[in-house]
Parts: C-alpha cells; structure tokens; sequence
C-alpha cells in the first residue's frame, strides 16, 4: 500500500505550511506527497525544498476536469492509500455583494465549496481507516458576515460538510477535521477586494501560519471534527451559540466600526 498525501493550495500559506509538516513526518510515514495548486514555477518551489518524494499537479479546481485528473491519477496508482487529504485553496473577497460581482462571487463558491466537495468524494473510495480530511475553514464560519457575505457563507458549508461527513465515517476510523482560523500573514491579502471593508474584519487580530497549521496537524491526528487555533476564536464560537445571530452581527459591525476609524 503506496501512502499519500493530497494538499491544495500547497504553493503557499496553510497549504505549504501543512506539505512541510508532512514532509518533516509529523503526520506519519508517507509514500509522496501530491501538490495541487493553479501555477507550476511555484510547485516546482515547494517540491524542490522536500525530501518526501512528491508529484506537482498543476490544476485549476474551478475547472471540474481537474478532479477527473486527480481521480484518474488515483486509479492509476498500485494500491494507493490517501492517508491525508488537506483542502487548502481557497479565496475571499471583501465588500457589499452586489459590488464584487457574479463571476468573482461564484468562483468563491466553485473553489471554497465545490472544490473541497469534489476533492473529497474522489479522495475517499481510496482511504482506510486511519486516513484523515482536513477542510480549511474559517472563524468567519462561525456567524454570517455582512461585508464577507458569500465567503463566509462557503466557510459555514465547509464546516457543516465537514462535521456531518465525519459522523457519517463514525466507525470507519476515517476522520474529516474542519479548521477554523483566524487572519493569518498569507496571500489571502494580496488582492481582497475592499481595503475599508477589511479594516472592518482585522479587528480580530492575525495567528501565525506555522503554529495554526502544527495545532490543526496534531488535532486532526487525534479526530477532532471542528478545530479552533487560537482561544478567542474558539470563545466566539461559544458566543456565537448562546446570543441571537442578528445580535452578533451588531455587535462585530460595531466593534468594526470603531477599529476602522481608530486604525
């Protein structure tokens, strides 16, 4: 049995961060690691620094023929088992709805959603027990996010998706872990649309990169369906339960308002 791990968005951020845990063995023997992310010169980076044998996958995953190609090479491998499975792609863009657009809008769902969808069904049929998915969701899951409307709606299905499959494979010793993070120094920045709108969200502070992938690693190693990284993040989720949502919303636009004007 050949084992391999599968990460999107590996050329940079969380998905570089978990490829090199991987590739330092915190996740277990590994035959290769398969590095999915739109550009080649960049996975070509990444893959040069590894000592775990690895393969660059090139692949838009706005494109649905780029799961045939992950599921083809799957079929083609001799006895594969996908021990880990990281949805990592993924991108936001800040601002009113309306303003952003139709096409950036559903690309946020192509990628966000369907994306991690796909990856997964295909990943599946070629898991065992002690195989692990780890969904990169967000703290922006936790409530909707007027502003960050259609992201944080993607993150909320990759969170409920998450958990439902993880009690769906109860028994099966397979486990789906959701992520939820905060900001973090990534390229997830370089392009977000509304520069006053995000002024709004950073009030929640930033995490580091490495550390949030090391304490995901470890959780999801463990089983842990939903996985917080940071303590507030994981106090707001507790907030997020016993107050009205139209409440919390306030109170996020609220305190985002004062941090904008005091920036």
């Amino acid at each position: 049995m050949r084992n391999i791990a599968i990460v999107t968005g590996a050329s940079s951020g969380l998905g570089e961060d978990f490829v090199k845990l991987l590739d330092a063995g915190s996740g277990g023997p590994l035959d290769e690691i398969w590095l999915i992310a739109r550009k080649k010169e960049q996975l070509d980076a990444v893959a040069a620094k590894l000592s775990t044998p690895s393969r660059v996958m090139p692949l838009d995953l706005t494109d649905p023929a780029s799961f045939t190609a992950v599921e083809d090479a799957l079929k083609a491998e001799d006895d594969p088992n996908v021990q880990w499975l990281f949805n990592c792609a993924g991108f936001g863009k800040f601002g009113d709805f309306e303003s952003i657009g139709r096409e950036q809008n559903a690309n946020m769902v192509r990628l966000n959603c369907l994306a991690v969808l796909e990856m997964s069904y295909v990943s599946l049929p070629f898991m065992h027990a002690g195989s692990r998915i780890v969904n990169i969701a967000s703290a922006a899951a936790l409530v909707p996010q007027p502003g960050l409307s259609t992201y944080g709606a993607t993150k909320r299905f990759v969170l409920d998706l998450s958990r439902a499959l993880n009690f769906e494979l109860d028994g099966t010793g397979i486990h789906v872990s959701a992520v939820c993070p905060k900001f973090m120094h990534t390229r997830f920045l370089d392009d977000p649309g509304n520069q006053a709108e995000v002024r709004h969200f950073t009030w929640i502070g930033f995490e580091d990169a490495d550390a949030c992938a090391a304490t995901a690693l470890r959780k999801a190693i463990r089983g842990k369906d939903c996985i917080f990284t940071s303590p507030d993040v994981a106090l707001m989720n507790i907030a997020c339960k016993l107050l009205p949502v139209d409440l919390v919303m306030a109170i996020e636009r609220a305190i985002g308002n004062w941090y904008a004007k005091a920036a």
